[in-house]
């Protein structure tokens, strides 16, 4: 048997909803074919199909007779519009222009100009100005007739022709400008929700300068191949994902967290592609290139956000393939109780299904797009809207509430030795053990600027700590197992109780002091907790597999309830118990021992995951900085996105049905029943261009 196999092929000519619709029923249609997406905002198909079937030349024609689309042989590289202010500076374009032709048409009609324009013209040449500005339109109408189709072009072309039949030929000129006028809106429109994605993919660089014999050669980055050592001065961009060899630089690695606090980086440092070497310069050795790196799987999973298609935008794709028989069906229904051809010409003239179908992607296009440039990578509008929905918050602990790493807390002198010589005796006495909480009280020591000492006779004692000579002093530093003094002080006891790891010292037999670690929270979190209750999150949940003691204090601080001595299978269960009472769970992990909970979870969030392949897949939405601050932010962003989703489709809905009842009813002339189709589609441009400027 065949396996399946996913095919992404470039489509050209796309520039609206209903594009998307026809080149899809195209493909669909091959034998052989499984499932089809066609992504307007990427100008793309993801095709599941049976290589032995389906051949490329096949598909190539089927997405010819759908239309005026194309398959290219060779995609041209993504390039957006160096000038920030495009959309602000093209939209009042646009305002202007549309207007500026309303308000004439208008002083046109009060003035009695188009009356006197009809009675110079002759009729005939009239008919012939219709068909040369509007031949264009007419003639993707035709082509569509021919196959079939419906377009919403196919509306306004019966309303012109029904002005000509009713010898209006003005009124014909005046419809097909606003055809040519809302043409430019809508691709303008199309192209404002691809500009976030196409801004990304011109990040990349698309060359790099490599050590190749003696010397240095600068080559495209497809000619470069793993394991070669890659050179970065200052101010460039990183070509590829790597490890650093030698130099030390100061990287600017905005473009895969969002972060703008720049990183210092050093030999075995790992680097990622499109960020920048502010200071200091690098040889790396090469470890993934082009659309391995990091970077690269972030604008893959962006270009394909568009598929993961939120219910909400299936139900306006559906309603947008009913909704054109329905005005037409209204315009038979006008014309058969009025028997007027201008009411039932302006019915079809103010329809206007594009807005309809735009309403929902270009919102979410710009949230995921605009998400995505601030380090919140964002898989689909359909996680956008469950997020929304959120009412359970799972948390792991280790590695994603905290640092992942112990540290040292506290420091209590016992039997007269003060803290600096417990730090120094402590320090010195561990300055040669592997163990994570020796690095923890060497970093404790070195933050205290303690000088250590040389140890004598370091000896490793497994299960307990270390013994040494320190100063000609017997230093012993370990667990309880380790102390032969029968002595345990209260104040042990209490900390032990606050789940802190216990590191007893003593010195010559004799217990002299207490050094105590502890996984440590991230500062932020406790903020971003009490802001997703705000949020209205009632129930959160800490997740971990340390014991009960540990987890108690952790969440008695945080005000959240817990679970602890948990298996990954364990997580797993509780979070289909929250489901299956009818919860939407969030799961928050970091992505490696937590991924078969992320997966479960109707939403699972990844922290920090810059570089993780296992969090990338099994997550939803991943946080590429490990920024607690990011949690709350992305729901708040996928509330604001339903919002918004909402009021484009309430608008467009309330509009829609104003407009055809004004027009079935005669209130609305065919002139400005084609002006007025144009209108939606500013609109929802106007609001949901808000998404890509929210802070």
């Amino acid at each position: 048997m065949t396996e399946i196999q996913t095919l992404t092929v470039p489509i050209q000519g796309m520039d609206c909803a209903e594009c998307t619709q026809h080149v899809g029923n195209a493909i669909s249609k091959l034998e052989g074919v499984h499932s089809v997406e066609v992504l307007l905002a990427t100008e793309k198909a993801i095709i599941q199909l049976d290589p032995d079937k389906v051949t490329m030349p096949a598909i190539r024609k089927a997405v010819a007779g759908a239309g005026n689309y194309s398959v290219p042989e060779i995609m041209p590289p993504p390039s957006v519009p160096p000038m920030g202010d495009f959309n602000r500076q093209l939209m009042v374009l646009l305002g202007i222009v549309f207007g500026g032709v309303l308000s004439i048409i208008i002083i046109g009609e009060w003035l009695g100009l188009f009356e006197w324009l009809a009675g110079f013209i002759p009729f005939p040449v009239g008919v012939l100005i219709v068909i040369a500005g509007g031949w264009p339109i007419f003639r993707n109408v035709l082509r569509a007739t021919l196959k079939r189709q419906i377009i919403s072009h196919t509306l306004m072309t019966i309303g012109a022709i029904a002005a000509l039949a009713v010898g209006e030929w003005v009124t014909a000129v005046i419809v097909v400008i606003f055809m040519r006028v809302g043409d430019h809106v809508e691709n303008f429109t199309t192209e404002s929700a691809r500009r976030a994605v196409k801004e990304l993919t011109t990040i990349a660089p698309q060359t790099a300068r490599v050590e190749r014999g003696d010397g240095e050669v600068e080559v495209p980055i497809s000619e470069i191949s793993l394991g070669e050592i890659v050179i970065v001065r200052p101010g460039e961009k990183i070509p590829v994902d790597g490890e650093v060899v030698s130099g030390q630089a100061t990287i600017d690695q905005a473009a895969i967290t969002g972060e703008s606090m720049p990183v210092e980086t050093g030999r075995g440092a790992h680097v990622f592609a499109a960020t920048i070497a502010k200071l200091g310069s690098l040889r790396i050795r090469t470890l993934r290139i082009g659309p391995d790196t990091t970077f690269g799987r972030v604008i893959q999973m962006v270009e394909e956000a568009e598929a993961n298609r939120a219910d909400v935008q299936r139900f306006a794709d559906k309603f947008s393939g009913y909704y054109l028989p329905i005005v037409i069906g209204i315009a038979a229904l006008t014309f058969l109780f009025s028997r007027n051809p201008l009411s039932t010409a302006a019915v079809l003239l103010v329809a206007c299904s594009c807005s309809i179908a735009l309403a929902t992607p270009v919102a979410m296009l710009a949230s995921i797009g605009g998400s995505a440039k601030r380090g919140l990578l964002i898989k689909g509008g359909k996680y956008l809207e469950t997020l929304a929905r959120a009412d359970v918050v799972l948390v792991d602990k280790t590695g994603t509430l905290t640092l992942g790493k112990p540290a040292i807390t506290d420091v209590i002198p016992l039997n007269g030795m003060s803290a600096s010589d417990i730090l120094t005796f402590a320090a010195s006495a561990e300055r040669y053990s592997e163990h994570p909480l020796a690095e923890a009280v060497r970093l404790a020591a070195r933050e205290q600027k303690v000088e250590l000492v040389e140890p004598e006779n370091f000896e490793a004692l497994p299960g307990m700590g270390v013994r040494a000579k320190i100063l000609g002093r017997t230093i012993e530093i370990g667990n309880r197992r380790l102390i032969s003094s029968p002595e345990f002080p209260p104040i042990a006891r209490k900390l032990e109780n606050e789940g802190k790891t216990l590191l007893f010292l003593s010195c010559d037999n004799q217990l002299t002091g207490l050094l105590t670690a502890s996984d440590t929270l991230r500062p932020e979190v406790p903020q971003a907790i009490r802001e997703m209750q705000v949020l209205g999150i009632g129930h959160i949940e800490l997740l971990t597999g340390d014991n009960e003691r540990t987890a108690s204090a952790l969440a008695e601080k945080l005000g959240v309830a817990f679970r602890a001595n948990l298996l990954p299978e364990n997580k797993i269960e509780i979070v289909k118990s929250h489901q299956s009472k009818g919860k939407v769970v969030v799961m928050i992990g970091d992505g490696v021992n937590d991924a078969p909970a992320l997966a479960q979870a109707d939403i699972g969030i990844a922290m920090g995951a810059a570089g993780t392949d296992i969090a990338m897949e099994a997550a939803h939405i991943t946080l590429m900085r490990e920024d607690w601050t990011l949690v709350p932010e992305v729901m708040r962003i996928a509330r604001r996105t339903m919002g918004i989703v909402k009021m484009n489709l309430v608008f467009t809905g309330i509009y829609n049905v104003l407009g055809l009842a004004l027009a079935a009813f005669g209130f609305l002339p065919p002139v400005f029943a084609a002006a007025a189709q144009s209108l939606p589609d500013l609109g929802i441009l106007t609001n949901s261009a808000r998404l890509i400027r929210q802070k």
